[in-house]
């Protein structure tokens, strides 16, 4: 399994300050008691693309109101495309969420909250077991099974248990060393912090473990769309324009997403430093034979290099565009994103066509290593 076939669902809170519809108070940790609308999205793993974004009154914050949509996404695929898991938090590991899933066929890795049986459960095991095993980044791991009230069937359960960190002893001021000489912190050394997952994975801890702390990068795609791209600023009075106005900043981020990794397959680029480096220069207009241009100058330092992979996309795309029509927009997309996936179809292409494969290997080596770009276009014509 692939970190590139996970879904993961999460929502996330967006504050009204109006009399929009839809604005009711709810859980808000950053404006308690704020009436807000709560965004339920649906999103693929690691590559950072939004499937589906719903926006909900603030009440309509509970992991059952993500439950529909959900289905309809998974259900509209077929069974060979369908994710090879569902990721969420703690919201998401009860019986409302796991009984239609595992119908469904479709594996999951949720947190459970840590009711007073799990509790017992983490803490029974945690003395009793000598299975633990390294879990990563300082946790350690074993397995076991549960069924919480209102669970039809037990399932299978991995405990995370980690130390907690030894606080540093107060400084202490000169009067209170004074007044109480005998007074030291004594650090709990037997303190520690449980975590438990559920999941119908057959992995071993140590993958279920990171493919749960892999999902953390959800947060960080929320971040992005609110801050950079204003998915936290647009006001509309009606529900049905608030849902529009997401899905379409949505589509956007997802556009530039995709461009922006066509750059630089290695990693996600946030709007924050891509703009800069493709958008931002000083244009000028040039009058030469009768003609008139717009020359572009960036400023950025990393200008030329970037200018270099812009052009080499630009040919790559003319020279489909020269075939185009033989083949469908499906198969098109299926090119065009065998190379912005590069990293993770580790050069495979998407589908099967008889184009010449020797520009597409020669932009795929262009793209995982910037060299001479005249040297790569050749390769690529031949």
């Amino acid at each position: 399994m692939a970190k590139f076939d996970a879904y993961d669902v999460d929502t996330t809170i967006k504050p009204l300050y109006g009399h929009q519809e839809g604005a009711e108070i709810c859980y808000n940790p950053s404006k308690p008691g704020r009436p807000a609308h709560v965004i339920h999205t649906y999103s693929m793993a690691e590559t950072r693309l939004i499937l589906d974004s719903e926006v909900l009154p603030g009440n309509q914050q509970a992991a059952t109101y993500s439950l529909p949509r959900l289905i309809e996404i998974i259900e509209e695929l077929p069974l060979e495309q369908r994710p090879s898991l569902i990721r969420g938090d703690c919201a998401f590991g009860n019986e409302k969420i796991l009984s239609p899933l595992e119908r469904l066929g479709s594996n999951y890795l949720f947190k459970v909250k840590l009711t007073k049986k799990a509790k017992i459960l983490s803490q029974f095991m945690s003395k009793s077991s000598n299975n633990w095993v390294d879990a990563g980044q300082g946790w350690e791991g074993v397995e076991s099974s549960l069924q919480l009230a209102g669970w039809t069937k037990e399932r299978r359960v991995v405990i995370l248990s980690r130390k907690l960190k030894e606080k540093k002893p107060k400084k202490m001021t000169e009067a209170e060393q004074l007044s109480f000489p005998f007074l030291a912190f004594m650090p709990n050394s037997n303190e520690y912090e449980f975590a438990v997952l559920i999941t119908t994975l057959e992995k071993e801890i140590l993958t279920i473990a990171q493919l749960y702390r892999d999902r953390a990068t959800s947060e960080n795609h929320f971040d992005e769309l609110k801050r950079q791209w204003g998915w936290g600023g647009f006001i509309t009075q009606d529900l049905k324009r608030s849902q529009i106005m997401a899905r379409m900043i949505a589509q956007i981020y997802n556009w530039w997403t995709l461009f922006a990794r066509w750059i630089n397959p290695e990693k996600h680029a946030e709007a924050i430093t891509s703009r800069p480096l493709m958008l931002y220069g000083v244009a000028r207009e040039v009058n030469h034979a009768g003609q008139k241009m717009i020359r572009i100058t960036p400023m950025h330092g990393k200008a030329k290099e970037n200018c270099e992979k812009v052009s080499f996309i630009s040919y790559i795309l003319n020279k489909i565009k020269g075939i185009a029509e033989h083949f469908s927009p499906t198969e098109i997309w299926k090119r065009v994103l065998s190379l912005i996936f590069i990293k993770f179809l580790k050069g495979r292409i998407l589908g099967e066509g008889n184009w010449s494969e020797a520009w597409w290997k020669a932009g795929g080596r262009f793209l995982l290593n910037s060299g001479n770009l005249p040297k790569i276009a050749m390769e690529a014509t031949t």
